[in-house]
C-alpha cells in the first residue's frame, strides 16, 4: 500500500501540536496529526488526579477559544484534556488517534518516512510535539529496596488510594513533588520529602497576592525567562532537568502541613531502606518518585540529539535535519514553551518557517526536499 502523503506530519496532540495545527490550516497545508493516545488530552486524563494548573483558565486558552471557566480558575488535569479534545472538533483539525509513531527516516528522495505499525506517511516537514514526560526516570538503586516498600513513579500515581498503609518518602521536589508530598501528609500518612528545591514564588499562585500580579508574571515567564536573556539561558539547564521553582506549595506550606523535609538526596539503600546523603535511613512503606522524565528521541533515525539528550534546535528548527522541528520542549525557546501559555508562540513561529520553507520547495520542484539549492 503507498503510503499517505502531506507537506507536513505533526506527530502528537497535545497543545503545541494542535496549536501548530492551526496555524498550518490557516497557511492552508496538507497535513495530519498523529496521537498514540486513544484520545486527545489523555496525556492530562493520565496525570494524578488532584493536579491543578499553575496558571490560571485565561492563560491557559489556545488561539480561536476560549476555556469554558471562569477566567481566575485553576483548571484541572482532566479540564485542560476536555478541552483539547473540544479544540480539535472545534478547528477540524485532522488528529488520528490510537496512532503509534515507531520511527522517523528520511528517504533517499529527501523525504520524511514515518513508520506507525503497517501504517506509512511521507512528509516535506515533520514537526515533533511528543513533549517532555516520555520515559519516567527512577534510580538504578530503587530495585534493591525491600519489595514490601511499595514504589510509584508520578507518573503512575493517581490518588492516595495506591498508597499502602504507613509512612511516605517522596523523592524530589518540584512541582509534582511538593503536590503529592501534600496530599500523603493531609491523607493522614507520615511523609517525608527528599530533595532540594529549585527556588520558589514569594506567594503562593492561589493567594490574592499572586492574583494581582498575575499580568507581571505572565510578562517575566515569557518575555524575560527565554533564552535571549542572560538569566533565561542560566535557568534553561536546570528546566530541562527537571528542576522548576515551587509555585503552589512551598516550604512554608509543607512545614505547617507536617511534611517532614530533607534537603538531603535520596542516594541508595541500606538493609532494604531508602538511605539519604546525610546518612539518615527511613522506615517507610511507600515510595513515590517524583524525579522526573528522561528524553528519548532513539525513534528519530537522524542525529538530532544533543549531549544532554534533548534535540539540538533553534527555536524548534532542527539543527542537523532540514524539515524537521520540535515543540513543547523544556525551554525551548523559554520558561513557557512546555506549557500552555507558551505553545501558542512557539508554534506560529515554526509554522511559520515551515510555510517559508514550503514556498522555497514548491518555486523549486527540481530541488530534493532534504537539500538546498545552489
Amino acid at each position: 500500500m503507498n503510503p499517505a502523503r502531506y507537506d507536513v506530519v505533526i506527530i502528537g496532540a497535545g497543545q503545541s501540536g494542535l496549536a501548530a495545527g492551526r496555524e498550518l490550516a490557516r497557511k492552508k497545508l496538507r497535513f495530519v496529526v498523529l496521537e498514540a493516545n486513544e484520545r486527545v488530552g489523555d496525556n492530562w486524563r493520565a496525570r494524578y488526579d488532584s493536579l491543578l494548573l499553575y496558571t490560571p483558565a485565561r492563560y491557559n486558552a489556545l488561539p480561536g477559544l476560549p476555556l469554558p471557566m471562569p477566567g481566575h480558575a485553576f483548571p484541572t488535569g482532566r479540564q485542560m484534556a476536555d478541552y483539547l479534545e473540544a479544540y480539535a472538533e472545534h478547528h477540524a483539525i485532522p488528529v488520528r488517534t490510537g496512532v503509534a509513531v515507531d520511527s522517523l527516516a528520511r528517504r533517499n528522495d529527501g523525504d520524511f518516512e514515518i513508520a506507525a505499525g503497517s501504517d506509512r506517511y511521507v512528509a516535506d516537514h515533520v514537526i515533533v510535539a511528543t513533549g517532555p514526560f516520555q520515559h519516567p526516570r527512577v534510580p538504578d538503586f530503587a530495585a534493591g529496596l525491600d519489595p514490601a516498600i511499595r514504589q510509584i513513579h508520578s507518573a503512575d500515581y493517581r490518588d492516595p488510594s495506591q498508597l499502602a498503609d504507613g509512612a511516605v518518602l517522596v523523592v524530589g521536589l518540584s512541582h509534582s513533588g511538593a503536590d503529592l508530598a501534600m496530599e500523603a501528609v493531609e491523607n493522614g500518612h507520615r511523609t517525608f520529602l527528599s530533595g532540594k528545591a529549585h527556588g520558589q514564588l514569594p506567594f503562593s499562585v492561589d493567594s490574592r497576592r499572586a492574583r494581582l500580579a498575575q499580568p507581571v508574571l505572565r510578562f517575566v515567564a515569557s518575555n524575560l525567562l527565554t533564552l535571549r536573556t542572560p538569566i533565561g539561558r542560566k535557568m534553561a539547564p536546570k528546566i530541562r532537568m527537571g528542576g522548576g521553582p515551587l509555585l503552589r506549595a512551598r516550604h512554608a506550606d509543607l512545614d505547617r502541613a507536617g511534611v517532614e523535609r530533607h534537603d538531603a538526596r535520596t542516594i541508595g539503600v541500606n538493609d532494604g531502606k531508602p538511605e539519604l546523603a546525610d546518612g539518615a535511613v527511613l522506615d517507610v512503606a511507600n515510595i513515590i518518585w517524583c524525579t522526573g522524565f528522561r528524553p528519548d528521541y532513539d525513534w528519530i533515525r537522524l542525529p538530532v540529539a544533543g549531549e544532554d539528550g534533548w534535540p539540538v534546535q533553534d527555536r524548534g528548527v532542527a539543527a542537523a535535519a532540514e524539515g524537521l522541528y520540535f515543540l513543547g520542549l523544556p525551554f525551548l525557546y523559554g520558561f513557557t514553551s512546555m506549557l500552555v501559555l507558551g505553545a501558542a508562540r512557539d508554534a506560529a513561529h515554526v509554522v511559520d518557517r515551515v510555510a517559508r520553507r514550503a514556498e522555497e520547495l514548491s518555486r523549486s520542484p527540481g530541488v530534493v526536499a532534504g537539500e538546498s539549492a545552489t
